[in-house]
């Protein structure tokens, strides 16, 4: 036929035969198989609070039944600056309207309609938490959304610390929750100690309550006047500064460069508290 390639022909310049009479680029652009090309993985938002109600991170987990394959859920939402559990609920199944509930009552009970800024909410990626009645509720009020990268799950980690906190407690039953209300009430007790009764490490050994609202200076300035009157005592026990008892500044979720943060913070850094 006029239009069929003689047997035993070399292909046309500038290409190579592949697969009977398809051709490809001589060069090798052209991509082969069913492998996909890999793809450039985003890098994680960084999310910076340098004061209460302005980072919020939420997430469910697990608790165990007393029977084998029974669940509850406990939702909770973490201030990424206090580390306080601002809210936070029990249920006996996984539905986005537990999440709705949950992050309504929160904004009501920390007055964010008051704010000119409104928080952002850092979750992972879990069809509950991106459900649209949830995302509607977030628009209603005014709360920005952020979620975890696929498959990454150190996104979230001060929330993750969190239930591995509540979940090595020691009230916490090796034996799972009889029932619902068993449930709540440890959670009661767990928020409570944790909020108010709990000195954190992470933000200089004062409560999520105390940092919340603002007492974590007074605090730490006690602190630091009583260290130094303790030197002044018995200065043969101290070989070099006290302990440092300066405020935590800004808190940052997954930072993704230092230049980044130093440009938020400007010339806000706190005089550190040690001599």
């Amino acid at each position: 036929m006029a239009n069929q390639r003689p047997l035993g022909s070399s292909p046309p310049p500038g290409s190579c035969f592949y697969g009977g009479d398809k051709y490809c680029d001589a060069g090798g652009n052209a991509h082969r198989g069913r492998a996909k090309a890999p793809k450039a993985m985003r890098p994680p938002t960084t999310h910076i609070a340098s004061g209460p109600r302005q980072v919020w991170c939420w997430d469910m987990t697990y608790l165990p039944a007393t029977v084998v394959g029974r669940w509850f859920h406990l939702y909770l939402i973490l201030d990424l600056y206090s580390r306080k559990i601002v809210g936070w609920e029990v249920h006996d199944n996984d539905h986005s309207d537990h999440a709705v509930h949950l992050v309504r009552r929160t904004a009501l009970a920390e007055g964010i309609a008051a704010l000119t800024d409104k928080p952002v909410l850092h979750g992972d990626n879990g069809s509950t938490l991106k459900a649209t009645t949830v995302l509607s509720m977030l628009n209603w009020l005014g709360v920005k959304p952020s979620y975890s990268r696929p498959r990454v799950s150190d996104d979230n980690a001060y929330a993750e610390a969190l239930f591995r906190t509540a979940k090595y407690r020691p009230e916490f039953p090796a034996k799972g929750f009889a029932d619902l209300d068993a449930a709540r009430d440890w959670a009661t007790d767990f928020v409570h100690w944790y909020n108010v009764d709990h000195r954190h490490s992470g933000i200089r050994y004062v409560s999520p309550s105390q940092r919340h609202e603002g007492e974590d200076h007074t605090i730490l300035e006690a602190r630091h006047a009583l260290y130094l009157h303790a030197r002044e005592k018995n200065p043969a026990r101290w070989s070099g500064s006290t302990r440092n008892w300066s405020p935590i500044g800004a808190v940052t979720l997954n930072p993704e460069r230092d230049c980044v943060i130093k440009a938020h913070l400007g010339c806000n850094d706190i005089q550190r508290l040690a001599a």
